[in-house]
């Protein structure tokens, strides 16, 4: 991916607002979401070619991160 296509993730903060500054989790973080976002756009651009509604296509998307569960849950970040 090149640097113009690069996203500039936020910084990564815990539910006390304290940064998450550990160098090896805001690598794993940033390349997460790097792939997620390529996976993202690749079904989007599939669903597009197969004359899918892009709203129609958005939504999903949307629904999909809506329907996320966390694991955790003492971490009341929800």
């Amino acid at each position: 991916m090149s640097d113009a296509n690069k996203s500039h993730w936020p910084k990564w903060v815990r539910d006390d607002k304290t940064v998450v500054s550990c160098t090896e989790k805001v690598k794993v973080m940033t390349e997460n979401f790097d792939e997620l976002k390529q996976i993202a756009q690749d079904a989007l651009e599939d669903g597009l070619l197969m004359e899918v509604s892009e709203a129609q296509m958005r939504e999903a998307l949307h629904a999909l991160v809506d329907s996320l569960i966390n694991p955790y849950p003492n971490n009341d970040s929800n």
